[in-house]
């Protein structure tokens, strides 16, 4: 049977989502184009092609699998009809890492390449942003909505996002004894500090 002939953008997707998948069970130090070509089943200048390097293919590809987790996070801030603190609790306990998460393994992988390869440092970066920007502007929401007190929405999101990325190294690189139930009460807590709300408020929120 001949084999369907992929365009542009769907070839590079499919590299994409394989490059996730080696990423992931290889870590990023490990990959290599070769691996990715083989599990697609194409020689390694096809991927190549697209990618230049391997420095660029991993970067893109944690764009990629990071892009999902995003959308995800923007729909859940920005249901309709549904108040601030619903939706930014709903959210930031989505967000909570369970130890068990791809996603989390994925960032945590993300991180330390980061430290040596200039191109993934400024995709982490600019996720980064992204994600303390999503988290910043539903606050600012709630301030105007009467519903938190808070001064600098945009401080808040980072010691938020910086609670929630330590706790995924602690549960995901350690499995230590840290309880999943545990993990949201502190989470819990620190909207009640950050956010200026009770935690009856915060729980009971409609």
């Amino acid at each position: 049977m001949a084999r369907v002939r992929m365009s542009v953008e769907e070839r590079r997707e499919d590299i994409l989502r394989v490059a996730v998948e080696q990423i992931e069970a290889r870590g990023v130090s490990n990959v290599r184009i070769a691996d990715v070509a083989k599990e697609l089943g194409v020689s390694n200048s096809l991927v190549l092609y697209h990618f230049s390097t391997k420095e660029l293919l991993v970067a893109e590809a944690f764009a990629h699998a990071a892009e999902g987790d995003l959308a995800k996070l923007r729909t859940l801030l920005g249901k309709p009809r549904t108040s601030a603190t619903r939706r930014l609790r709903s959210a930031v306990r989505w967000y909570a890492p369970t130890g068990q998460a791809k996603g989390w393994r994925l960032w945590i992988e993300g991180w330390a390449a980061a430290l040596r390869e200039p191109a993934l440092r400024k995709v982490t970066h600019d996720l980064d942003q992204q994600w303390k920007a999503a988290i910043a502007e539903v606050v600012a929401e709630g301030v105007a909505a009467g519903e938190f007190v808070c001064d600098r929405p945009d401080e808040a999101a980072v010691r938020l996002t910086a609670l929630l990325d330590g706790l995924a190294v602690q549960t995901t690189s350690y499995r230590g004894p840290l309880a999943r139930a545990t993990m949201l009460e502190w989470v819990d807590d620190a909207l009640v500090r950050e956010l200026g709300v009770d935690h009856e408020a915060l729980t009971t929120s409609r």
